[in-house]
């Protein structure tokens, strides 16, 4: 039987926080259909000390934010969006038109269309989360919506120049800096500014994923994207050291990161919690991680494997890592996760930032009815066969890939003000450690994409009730 070794809040003090978090998006809601861009700015003024003559920034402010990158961090971006962009195209062209005859003379199908407007979500407050842009600007551009803005909040008092540029060369075709509740219910809306748009998509912290919640209906939405969740399954094969890194890792990007230990072995989750204590005393993201381990944070010992899927179905978490003797086995067994990373090796890094599958995953249990396909990468047999013959340095070779990918996530981490991700390193020498010790290197398991999904809609048939799911943000 599942045992607890430690607890987050109790689910009455969820519900009192959750009832919070409700009234107050309901009233900047309403505050904001109202008095429009008059509200707009009294709130923005209210939040994020922001107040510009216009939100929309010009083609001369978007400029001034590239000229602030160094051309090594403009390539990186454009490189990440490049490999969202190739993965996204296959994932649209998998979405097939049907017309059938199903008697003769009863001709029926459906027809898959992108909406004609799609309002991008790119979280920033705490941190400039770049790697949001490129999920939801680029997938909606691969689907072919004809007008798509975006907005991330102000950093530090201004623009971020690498959310920006992310934004801009993402191809958003309108960029506005404006931050949370306010910024969904300006682009849902519309004020005298600002167009309204038919679909609001992207990740945020509660209060934006309530604004999505309570606008769906009114406007279109991908999925409730909220703060960023994650699930650590773990056995005796790994230490503590690790584990308390992708625990914090994911916790430090707020105040309210679920993340949870599940593991078989009891010596391993005391070891785990003694290192979460020890890295929080020196950890730079420790004023937002500690609280979320806090408030949110649970270690639960199971007595086998076939228990640890049991609870994690229960859980339905954003991202699942799963570090023990056979990860095979959960990947087998397991159905409600966003985003399942097998092996030690796999950082969940790699889905978050570069790779090419979505971050814009389900939140708050949404994975156990948010499903579609699981795309992997892995490093081939045929690779690890030939590192046992020739050595690591020919085999990395032929591993050029994961490679690029591995400096570009190590890269972006030292992009100025992009901080946040400061448990989140993967260097390629570990990876060539790992190649060499027969490890499969898989951010595996994220859904398809949420844009180039859930931007299409239906045409005759099922009315293109098209689903999937995706991940996290702050």
């Amino acid at each position: 039987m599942a045992r607890y070794l430690k607890t987050g809040r109790t689910p009455e003090q969820t519900t009192a926080e959750a009832k919070k978090v409700r009234d107050t998006v309901t009233g900047i809601i309403e505050d904001i259909e109202s008095r429009g861009e008059t509200a707009l700015r009294e709130i923005s003024e209210k939040f994020d000390k922001w107040n510009p003559p216009t939100f929309r920034l010009s083609e001369a402010e978007i400029e001034g934010c590239l000229s602030q990158l160094s051309r090594r961090n403009i390539d990186d971006i454009k490189f990440a969006q490049a490999q969202v962009h190739n993965f996204a195209r296959a994932q649209r062209s998998s979405i097939k038109d049907v017309e059938v005859e199903t008697l003769p003379g009863v001709i029926l199908g459906h027809k898959n269309m992108p909406v004609d407007s799609v309002g991008c979500y790119v979280p920033g407050g705490k941190y400039p989360l770049v790697a949001s842009a490129h999920m939801s600007v680029v997938t909606a551009k691969v689907a072919g919506v004809p007008r798509v803005i975006a907005s991330s909040p102000p950093y530090h008092g201004k623009p971020s120049p690498a959310v920006v540029a992310a934004m801009h060369l993402g191809g958003a075709d309108e960029v506005y800096c404006m931050g949370g509740v306010q910024a969904i219910a300006a682009m849902a809306l519309g004020t005298k500014s600002i167009a309204p748009v038919s679909m609001i998509v992207g990740p945020g912290n509660a209060y934006v994923a309530e604004a999505k919640r309570q606008l769906f209906g009114r406007v279109g939405i991908d999925l409730i994207a909220g703060p960023t969740e994650t699930l650590v399954i773990a056995d005796e094969t790994v230490d503590g050291e690790i584990c308390a890194t992708d625990l914090l890792g994911q916790a430090e990007h707020g105040f309210n990161t679920p993340a949870i230990l599940l593991t078989t072995s009891e010596k391993l989750a005391r070891q785990t919690m003694a290192e979460v204590e020890r890295l929080l005393s020196i950890l730079p993201t420790a004023e937002f991680a500690a609280i979320s381990w806090r408030d949110y944070g649970e270690v639960i010992l199971c007595d086998s494997d076939e228990e640890m899927v049991q609870e994690a179905e229960r859980i339905a978490s954003e991202h699942v890592q799963v570090m023990t003797r056979d990860p095979d086995y959960f990947l087998e067994n397991m159905r409600n996760y966003g985003a399942l990373f097998l092996g030690p090796r796999t950082n969940v890094a790699y889905g978050d930032k570069v790779i090419g599958t979505n971050h814009t995953l389900p939140t708050a249990k949404a994975a156990r009815y948010m499903r579609d396909h699981v795309p992997r990468l892995e490093v081939p047999e045929e690779i690890v066969r030939r590192m046992e013959q020739a050595g690591a340095e020919r085999a990395c070779r032929e591993a050029e890939g994961i490679r690029i990918c591995v400096e570009v996530i190590d890269r972006v981490r030292e992009i100025p003000g992009v901080a946040g991700v400061h448990l989140m390193p993967i260097h390629w020498e570990e990876a060539v450690e790992a190649i060499s010790e027969g490890a499969r290197l898989r951010p595996a398991h994220a859904a398809g994409t949420a844009a180039v999904a859930a931007a299409l809609r239906g045409a005759g048939g099922d009315g293109g009730a098209l689903h999937d799911h995706r991940e996290h943000s702050a």
